[in-house]
């Protein structure tokens, strides 16, 4: 099969990518490294690496015409500034229009999105969240922008699947919690957690449902990919100290969220379970074990966030 991965040099579209090609696909990836990593994808015959922004039309054209793909994984976003508006809405929507406009053209069958869970908003009013929960991304431009890209795929009348994601974690995440932890704990600087909950699915177990969902797998429409079971920050924090082996002189401070942050998000994947005959089989424990073994072999010279900044940064 033939693929095409917007965003394929970062976290989830990398991990994505290994896994197309050593089942001997063929993929094309277009990333311009604002937050994903040339030494994320190891040179093979089968990989084709273009280097430039979805927001440029032209780019984004010549990439889906050069390579022909059946399927497009559309993996792209902004996020690392919460205060950027105009790019998240360069990326985020119009590089979404770009990439629908290519993919219609010559006749893509399936793209598969990976949108935000905080498309749900800042307080979901059931938990877990079922499909059926109201859209509210009011909360920030990330969600805002990446909903409004979801809903111009609703529109352009494609096959696709929407993966509605919980906090995935893994090798090559630079975003959220964990890489935070680890970077603060081996630098020296102090930490404390956000009293705050969240449902982590393992970047491996996010793979083994997209694969098929690129094969065909599913009805066209949104899904959630979640393990069904939220963990307190804390739980995570202390999982990394545990991975690290380091002791600490006294427990973590635990804050309150800030104004921008959910208290918790965990979606109901009953839906996805039923369709595609999946569900998570990584521990958090293990997780974070092989997330700490990568971060100590390549290092971590920055992470990211969608939230507005705060003293954590200090």
């Amino acid at each position: 099969m033939k693929v095409l991965i917007t965003g394929g040099a970062g976290f989830i579209g990398s991990h994505l990518a290994d896994a197309l090609l050593r089942r001997g696909d063929t993929v094309c990836v277009v990333d311009n490294y604002s937050t994903g990593r040339r030494d994320n994808l190891s040179s093979n015959p089968n990989l084709t690496v273009i280097e430039g922004t979805i927001a440029d039309a032209a780019l984004t054209a010549s990439a889906f015409d050069r390579s022909r793909p059946q399927v497009v994984v559309h993996a792209a976003a902004s996020y690392k500034d919460p205060d950027n508006w105009a790019e998240d809405c360069l990326t985020n929507v119009l590089g979404t229009v770009n990439v629908i406009k290519a993919a219609k053209q010559i006749g893509v069958r399936r793209l598969v999105y990976f949108q935000t869970s905080l498309c749900y908003g800042l307080r979901p009013i059931e938990q877990p969240i079922t499909l059926k929960h109201p859209i509210m991304p009011e909360g920030s431009s990330y969600a805002l922008s990446k909903t409004v890209a979801e809903q111009y795929i609703q529109l352009s009348g494609m096959e696709y699947i929407s993966f509605r994601l919980a906090n995935a974690y893994g090798p090559r995440n630079l975003s959220g919690p964990l890489p935070t932890f680890y970077q603060r704990l081996t630098s020296g600087k102090a930490c404390f957690v956000v009293d705050t909950r969240r449902d982590f699915i393992y970047v491996d177990d996010l793979i083994d449902v997209v694969v098929p969902a690129i094969d065909g797998k599913g009805r066209s429409g949104p899904y959630h990919v979640s393990s069904g079971r939220d963990y307190a920050i804390e739980e995570l924090f202390d999982e990394t100290v545990k991975a690290l082996g380091v002791k600490l002189d006294r427990e973590v401070e635990v804050r309150p969220r800030n104004a921008d942050d959910v208290s918790t998000i965990l979606l109901d994947p009953s839906q996805t379970l039923r369709d595609f005959a999946w569900k998570t089989t990584t521990p958090l424990s293990a997780g974070v074990r092989k997330s700490i073994d990568w971060y100590k072999r390549h290092g971590i010279n920055q992470t990211y966030t969608h939230l507005k900044p705060s003293d954590a940064n200090k």
